[in-house]
């Protein structure tokens, strides 16, 4: 399936005060919207995912999953700053027909969640009956909430927070530094950078995972004679590899740089403030074993957002456990909904 573009207003307005020339989004589109156009569910991706949500999700999204596109009318666009179709540093700047590549102007979480805005408008919905997201995904998805609130009728967002945290910028730091130290970053090339991406993705892991999960998945056997290339070595360079193969380091530059600046308070007076906006129906999520996001991020989401449920996903798979735990987060929805139903009666 081919990716739908929308031309954003041109210059499209940052929140930066900067402007995006040019700019557009790629989304893609799943089943039919009903006679009541209720039957809207919005996905807001991660950090180098991109619009192809039943490939991402499966599990969740798909043929006889929860979110079926038989049942529902299911949204997912590419966020500004990809490399997947949006508009982003290696796309050409109208006014020289080059990439912008490191000079690529500021994305916040609010240009991501604006741009989403301005397609939910093109496609002429009212309505969207669930906006869900995990990671940087629920933090678009929590801005777009509370910047919007008429338009939602229900939010789960899972292992995200209210304002990113410092131990978060001090990691996607460090991944930029790595980018930064590699020479043919400045090079002006579409693969520059990629021996400091595969730097930065190793260092991602580490925070992605956790110590257990990597005791129990990549420890070399206990008569293993080895003495270098171990599987954790290899692992790393694989999960590298694998970025490198598929991303580019400038749009990771620019999105690790958009999930910095992710804090609903800012100019609304506080956190607090901002997620008493929020008028969906709100389902907060958070993973047992996620040293990204720990607990504590998603229980003040759950105890700011008035009426919000709070669950966990037992996992030893870290934050990943967002993308990996489909059957726990379908439980947990699948509950949600049905208190939502009951008090509906």
């Amino acid at each position: 399936m081919k990716n739908n573009i929308l031309l954003l207003p041109d210059p499209f307005p940052l929140e930066s005060g900067a402007t995006l020339a040019g700019a557009r989004v790629a989304y893609r589109t799943w089943g039919q919207l009903n006679a009541a156009r209720d039957n809207v569910v919005w996905v807001c991706h991660a950090l180098t995912a991109n619009a192809d949500v039943l490939d991402w999700w499966a599990g969740l999204f798909g043929a006889g999953c929860f979110f079926d596109p038989a049942n529902w009318f299911i949204v997912c666009a590419n966020v500004l700053g990809s490399c997947y179709g949006s508009t982003g540093p290696l796309s050409p700047d109208p006014a020289t027909g080059a990439p912008r590549y490191e000079e690529f102007p500021l994305l916040t979480i609010r240009d991501l969640a604006a741009a989403h805005e301005a397609l939910r408008q093109h496609l002429g919905l009212a309505r969207i009956h669930t906006l869900i997201g995990g990671s940087l995904g629920g933090q678009q998805a929590l801005e777009w909430a509370v910047a919007q609130p008429e338009e939602m009728q229900h939010l789960a967002v899972i292992a995200t927070n209210a304002r990113h945290s410092a131990w978060g910028i001090a990691f996607n730091e460090a991944q930029r530094l790595a980018i930064e130290a590699d020479p043919t970053y400045l090079a002006h090339a579409e693969q520059g950078g990629s021996a400091g991406l595969r730097a930065a993705r190793a260092t991602a892991l580490l925070s992605y995972r956790g110590y257990e999960a990597y005791r129990a998945t990549q420890t070399d056997e206990a008569d293993d004679p080895r003495l270098r290339d171990y599987r954790a070595s290899s692992y790393q360079r694989y999960q590298g590899d694998k970025l490198v193969a598929r991303f580019d380091a400038y749009s990771y530059v620019a999105l690790s740089r958009a999930m910095d600046t992710h804090h609903l308070g800012r100019q609304r007076g506080s956190v607090a403030a901002a997620l008493a906006r929020i008028r969906a129906r709100t389902l907060v999520l958070g993973i047992t074993s996620d040293v990204l996001f720990p607990l504590s991020e998603q229980r003040e989401l759950a105890a700011g957002i008035t009426g919000a449920t709070y669950g966990e996903l037992d996992s030893g798979y870290g934050h990943d456990g967002f993308l990996l735990e489909v059957n726990q987060i379908a439980q947990h929805l699948e509950h949600f909904y049905a208190a939502q139903l009951a008090a509906a009666e």
